[in-house]
């Protein structure tokens, strides 16, 4: 007996090692292959027919329980009362009106008119007016000539929505009044000679007329059309054609995006600055742009390219262009940190109207050709610091051939004209590369407080010119919106240009008996601008606007002084028809 119990003892310990060891080795990962699905069956079961009896050994029996209460009056002071909801204030959201007018009058007996009008014409479809004038009849000091300026503009427009597409048409005129006062004092003509020999007015008439489609259920997305004939009061005509339209096809879960365009332009001026010939140009790009968007988690990346056809038909020349089209996104960090980059060209359209939107004092004796953008080599990030501080910084280096610089004509009193004193300026093309390197930052301060700063650097270099003219070497930006109170509001826009290259005109009778063009670098200069409003009501409000508040005497283009302290105040009215 003392033997076996040795051995159940001996045999115990052994299995409590054993399952010890056991429960410290570590657990691997098992494959179980299931071979045959369980499918689970329900099999009849027998009722029971006959109740067992209880084989309970202690049987109890209740007993009734006799018992009185006895009530005690507790003195109280509590009285309760009916609770209520708290009642939740509702903002009422501002009233959109359709319809508003703007008055304003400053110095320098500025005149500011705007005038929009939306009318519903039934359900679906809305007629529009929009009217703005801005006049100024000059006084700058110091200078001799005339130097008002109009710009005028009528807007009419007809749209429609639909459920499955939208398409809206307009019709508009434009009126544009400018002066070419910026003679140099260098001119050998006395002040009496240029008051009556030099007439500096030049009138631009514009008329247009348009629409655009979009489809919502259909691989045709959308179309627009644009015609526009311009003219000044010296003869010129040009008539532009521009039509675009996009269709997108899914092909594979990938989506196809097609752009077409075609953009024709066609003109003539009575001269050339040079001589007196017929200026004529007519010019017809067709372009077709095919591309593969590709979504892959935070990836963004769109591949395509540029096929253009260009069409010189005054000198029987024709061309074929292609042009990379590649962007890409990556979501590296979320919002906050976004790199992006891009490789992108085009071929560009210029127009007589197009360049006098740039510069007003261009004569009317400009050659217009159209921009090859060879390359657009652009690499950067965007995001955000925090919820309120947003950023994008971006390096690029862009490549265009055949590209627009405004260049200051010689001085020409042959011409007998009002630009042809050294007062108005030409057009050169030239093939230019620049480098740039570009800063924003967007700051939400609050619900009324919003603050941005944009910084952009270049640095170009040109094939046979000699500088890239009057194209600044920096500029900066800063505005800001603050709503004061819920019936005061300010802004605020400050401007930097940085130096730019240009042509002055010289005396240099002495040396060679003529009246010559010397190149000049423009002072940067700095403009600071700012208003602030008062709402009465939902409908009225006044404002003030100051424009060049530090009186910074510069010049825009060379000899082009602009107006000093500009301040205009006026009214604004809201209302609806019914």
């Amino acid at each position: 007996m003392k033997f076996v119990s040795v051995k159940r003892s001996l045999f115990l310990c052994l299995f409590l090692v054993s399952g010890f060891a056991f429960a410290q080795d570590p657990i691997d990962s098992e494959t179980v292959t299931v071979v045959k699905p369980y499918s689970p069956s329900v099999r009849e079961a027998s009722k029971i027919k006959a109740v067992p009896g209880k084989a309970d050994s202690v049987s109890t029996t209740k007993k009734s329980v006799k018992y009185n209460i006895f009530s005690v009056p507790v003195a109280s002071t509590f009285t309760p009362v009916k609770g209520r909801a708290t009642r939740v204030e509702r903002v009422r959201p501002p009233k959109a009106y359709d319809n508003y007018a703007t008055l304003g009058l400053g110095n320098y007996t500025n005149v500011l008119a705007e005038f929009y009008s939306n009318i519903e014409v039934n359900r679906d479809q809305n007629f529009g007016v929009y009217l703005l004038h801005n006049s100024s009849q000059g006084g700058i000091d110091g200078v001799l000539l005339d130097n008002k300026f109009y710009d005028t503009s009528l807007n009419l427009n007809y749209g429609s929505k639909d459920r499955d597409y939208s398409w809206n048409t307009e019709l508009g005129v434009q009126h544009q009044l400018f002066n070419w006062y910026g003679i140099s004092e260098n001119v050998p003509m006395t002040d009496a000679e240029i008051l009556t020999t030099v007439d500096p007015q030049q009138n631009y008439y514009s008329v247009f007329g348009g629409g655009n489609i979009e489809l919502y259920d259909s691989f045709f997305k959308t179309a627009d059309l644009e015609i526009r004939q311009t003219g000044d009061a010296f003869g010129t005509s040009e008539q532009k054609v521009d039509l675009n339209s996009t269709l997108e096809f899914n092909i594979a879960d990938e989506l196809i995006t097609t752009d077409v365009q075609a953009n024709f332009v066609n003109g003539s001026m009575d001269r050339i600055y040079a001589e007196n010939v017929e200026n004529k140009y007519t010019f017809l790009n067709v372009g077709v742009t095919p591309s593969l968007l590709i979504l892959r988690n935070n990836l963004t990346l769109n591949i395509g390219a540029a096929f253009f056809y260009g069409l010189d038909t005054e000198n029987s020349d024709s061309n074929f262009y292609l042009y990379p089209k590649v962007t890409a996104s990556y979501k590296l960090a979320g919002d906050y940190f976004t790199p992006y980059a891009g490789l992108e060209g085009g071929l560009k359209q210029n127009s007589y109207y197009d360049f006098v939107q740039q510069n007003p004092y261009i004569s009317p004796t400009i050659m217009v050709a159209p921009t090859d953008n060879l390359y657009n080599f652009y690499l950067g990030a965007k995001g955000k610091l925090t919820n309120t501080v947003s950023y994008n910084f971006r390096g690029g280096y862009n490549a265009e051939d055949v590209k627009p610089l405004f260049v200051r004509n010689v001085y020409n009193p042959d011409i007998r004209e009002g630009y042809a004193y050294g007062n108005s300026f030409g057009v050169v093309y030239d093939n230019v590369k620049t480098l740039s390197f570009f800063a924003n930052i967007s700051v939400d301060v609050n619900d009324n407080f919003r603050l941005g700063i944009t910084g952009e650097f270049f640095d170009y270099d040109t094939d046979r010119e000699q500088e890239a003219w009057n194209l600044p070497n920096y500029t900066a930006e800063l505005t800001a919106d603050y709503q004061i109170t819920e019936k005061w509001y300010a802004g605020a826009n400050l401007f930097l240009v940085g130096e730019r290259e240009a042509m002055a005109i010289v005396d240099s009778r002495p040396v060679d008996g003529g009246i010559e063009r010397a190149f000049i670098t423009l002072d940067s200069y700095f403009d600071a601008n700012a208003h602030v409003g008062y709402r009465f009501n939902d409908q009225l409000s006044a404002f003030v606007k100051g424009s060049n508040l530090l009186n910074n005497d510069y010049q825009r283009w060379s000899d082009f002084q602009v107006q000093g302290i500009q301040v205009l105040g006026g009214v604004t009215y809201k209302f609806d028809y019914n």
